[in-house]
């Protein structure tokens, strides 16, 4: 990247028009990447596109205040400033277009996501941080809109967190807290909910973050008035700007075809971001979009020809151009051969791409071919199969799916044959898979030593004398070992920091540690959590609260889209090992009992989740997860705050392990499988089950995701051929998951001598009141009737019908 040029001072005339010649360099390779991109979309190479061109020159603008040790949280029109800082080449952004599966060659995604998501790699190969201050930074781009903002937050946070606590090694991460965190969203997207709850808590928390907004009137084919109150972003967030007596924003106004203004004023945002940690909103207005949204359809359809008159007038790479001759840099003739030479250029780059792409593809073709000719010649079946052969050798640009395709459909003609031919294509189809797979399926989780799973269990040890405590005596003296142990974990969320939570479980946690590490947040899940994402991707051990599992609702979109992908959606490049730490189960009422498991685990793969029985156990899992590279959600039991426990002497260094389950009881007859606030229930019915003659083995998950790494469930249902897994989600969540790990992954159901069988809460949400829970949740009796009504079915007369 090239640094600005001082415009004042120590700089000759010359140097100053090669730091502008190279700055329009980048906006016309940019756009012609932009316009070829577009054509080998609507050529059939590339599935779909959307680019940034239109927004060229402000985004130069932007990387020449970006320093190394910043970030970006932005979104898909950015090629340019990644170019800028020298983190996109032509050939790179033509690979993503192709999805290269390499991550050498497509370092964004590794093909992972469309074209026009960036990032940068924050990891060596074996999960450690790379120095963070010696490179420029980007987070790992969502398509969401506005998905960008909540986490954003956190990385702007993590500068005031690094400046202002005392005791973190952040040689890694910061110089003095002195990075800024660059945001850039279209004006349409400023719509959504996440951006204002964004907007409002950076306010609040007066964080070094510097927000573009790159305003070209439209969000598709939507114009601003349907959008945005009076048609201006800037305009509605006036009473965000700061003042001599109110702490705010710093607002600013620019045009996004004025390359020397928007120079000035993205310096002046840098200075005030970094200097004073402060908030600026960049408004960038008149911009435009030369080829419409994206690939799916021309803007010609919704904008008038004055609108795309104006367009033409305004682009800012031709108004850029036209001043650059005005001033006397550089005449038309200099700039038509510049523009004649990156033409050329980046057209060899995506010919060069394009090659490379293929190449591995075409070998396997290749292979395939050959494979298919020896098995045809002894095949009786041998005509079918050199038909096949002939098909996949016609395809001139295969993709991985023509060539496994033809594989497997040609074995299908082989059935009852027996010939080495016949093993040879076997085995091509199975390395085929066996290569291919994890190209598009790894690093749904850490790959390395720091995998949560791989994180040993210390059991919990207790003095002779331990006395018997609240639980959450537990967690807050877990909690305090382990802020004294980490300077760099910290905790927030909605009555986290001053009363030290809602159940007390961090009590006098801020007056030890400070409001910065023990902090209150407002009622505003999304951007909870997205701090959390942002801290945890710059090195930091963030906790973040929601104080209840009914209210993760709010962060679930976050949670998904952005924390449960980051490490896959980057090919293992980048991490963000948050911990979200809740409470959920049994408590009253249809928001304040949440069980809603099913739909958060088929919502968070990438996620672990873990959903321990007591307090000395989730003291564990925190433990656990302080050590590992993986994100987590912990969902405390509601109701288990004050039952009370034996105090361990060990408490920061006892850990739980994850994906593993713990048999509470052994048994012989059924095998009950259940986790959090209704094991209890489930321990008990055991106990009363043995006064009618039924022996009832009852597990405790534990951890949801992942989930019985070691396949103990299975063991037991040997043993005791019948299983029940009680939980208190709606029908088909929870236990319907738990249900489909037993039966088809550790494939119990040749074990069974009884229908497997499952108890749940009813399918609406639980009604307010003692009789509430008990009409709308599993009780102790609706388990007992059931193991029993399976014991009847098994031996009736042993069992004899109870109603």
């Amino acid at each position: 990247m090239q640094s600005i040029p001082d415009l004042k001072n120590n700089i000759s005339f010359e140097d100053f028009k090669t730091e502008v010649l190279n700055d329009y360099k980048t906006a016309v390779r940019s756009r012609e990447c932009s316009l070829l991109g577009r054509r080998e979309v609507l050529t059939g190479k590339a599935k779909f596109g959307i680019f940034g061109d239109g927004k060229e020159v402000p985004q130069l603008a932007m990387a020449k205040a970006f320093q190394k040790g910043d970030w970006r949280s932005g979104y898909y029109r950015d090629q340019t400033f990644m170019m800028a800082i020298g983190e996109l080449t032509p050939e790179q952004f033509f690979a993503g277009l192709y999805a290269n599966t390499n991550i050498q060659e497509e370092p964004m995604s590794a093909g992972r996501q469309m074209g026009g998501h960036f990032v940068t790699h924050s990891l060596n190969n074996d999960g450690t941080w790379k120095n963070l201050t010696k490179q420029y930074n980007s987070s790992a781009d969502i398509s969401p809109t506005a998905g960008q903002m909540p986490r954003l937050l956190g990385l702007a946070q993590a500068s005031k967190i690094f400046r202002n606590v005392e005791g973190i090694n952040a040689s890694n991460f910061s110089v003095d807290g002195n990075e800024v965190a660059w945001g850039t969203i279209g004006n349409a997207s400023t719509s959504e909910g996440l951006f204002f709850e964004t907007i409002n808590a950076a306010g609040v928390l007066q964080v070094p973050m510097v927000i573009s907004v790159w305003d070209d009137e439209y969000g598709i084919s939507v114009h601003a008035k349907h959008q945005t109150t009076k048609e201006n972003i800037s305009e509605i967030l006036k009473g965000f700007q700061r003042d001599e007596n109110n702490k705010g924003y710093e607002i600013l106004r620019v045009k996004g075809w004025d390359y020397a203004n928007l120079i000035e004023t993205y310096q002046e945002a840098s200075a005030i971001a970094r200097e004073e940690h402060v908030p600026v909103l960049i408004h960038v207005t008149e911009l435009t979009q030369p080829q419409g949204h994206s690939t799916s359809g021309s803007h010609e359809r919704y904008k008038s020809p004055e609108r795309l008159n104006w367009e033409t007038q305004h682009d800012c790479n031709a108004r850029m151009r036209q001043w650059i001759i005005d001033s006397g840099i550089a005449t038309n003739e200099v700039l038509t051969e510049i523009d004649r030479v990156i033409k050329r250029e980046v057209k060899e780059a995506k010919r060069k791409a394009w090659t490379t792409f293929l190449k591995p593809i075409s070998d396997e073709q290749r292979e395939l071919v050959t494979v298919l000719k020896q098995l045809a010649e002894t095949s009786v079946n041998g005509v079918f199969i050199n038909k096949l052969k002939d098909s996949l050798e016609a395809i001139d640009e295969p993709t991985r799916k023509d060539i496994l395709s033809h594989g497997r459909r040609a074995l299908r003609y082989t059935l009852g044959e027996t010939s080495a031919k016949k093993d040879q294509l076997i085995q091509w189809i199975d390395k085929c898979l066996e290569d291919n797979q994890p190209r598009f399926s790894s690093h749904l989780y850490s790959e390395t030593e720091q995998s949560n799973v791989l994180i040993k269990e210390v059991k919990p040890s207790y003095d002779e004398k331990a006395p018997q405590v609240d639980g959450r005596i537990i967690l807050r003296d877990n909690f305090d070992a382990i802020f004294s142990k980490h300077p760099e974990a910290l905790i927030f969320g909605e009555d986290t920091g001053n009363i030290g939570d809602v159940n007390q479980g961090l009590e006098g946690l801020q007056e030890k540690y400070g409001e910065l590490r023990i902090a209150d947040a407002g009622i505003r899940e999304a951007t909870i959590v997205g701090q959390g994402i942002g801290m945890a991707l710059r090195g930091l051990k963030p906790i973040a609260e929601i104080q209840y599992l009914d209210y993760l609702m709010y962060a679930l979109q976050i949670i998904s889209d952005d924390l449960a992908t980051v490490h896959y959606r980057t090919k293992g490049k980048q991490k963000a090992p948050l911990i979200v730490r809740t409470r959920g189960h049994r408590l009253e009422g249809i928001w304040h009992s949440g069980s809603q498991m099913g739909g958060i685990l088929n919502l968070v793969k990438g996620v672990n989740v873990l959903v321990p029985r007591n307090m000395t156990k989730a003291a564990g899992f925190y433990n656990t997860l302080l050590q590992g590279n993986d994100p987590a959600i912990v969902v405390e039991c509601l109701n288990g705050y004050r039952l009370k426990e034996k105090m361990p002497n060990n408490l920061g260094y006892l850990k739980t392990p994850i994906g593993v389950v713990e048999t509470l009881k052994e048994g012989s007859d059924i095998t009950l499988v259940s986790y959090g606030s209704t094991l209890r229930i489930v321990e008990q019915v055991a106990t009363e089950l043995l006064a009618v003659g039924i022996d009832a083995e009852v597990i405790d998950v534990q951890s949801l995701m992942p989930f019985d790494l070691n396949h103990d469930i299975v063991e037991s249902i040997k043993k005791t051929n019948r299983v029940m897994i009680i939980d208190e989600d709606v029908p088909g969540g929870a236990s319907a998951y738990i249900l489909n790990e037993i039966l088809n992954k550790q494939n119990a159901y040749q074990y069974l001598d009884s229908q497997p069988k499952t108890i749940t809460a009813k399918e609406h949400r639980p009604a307010y009141g003692n009789d509430g829970d008990y009409f709308s949740k599993p009780s102790a009796e609706d388990i007992f009737e059931a193991v029993y009504a399976v014991m009847h079915e098994t031996n009736p007369e042993e069992f004899p019908k109870l109603r």
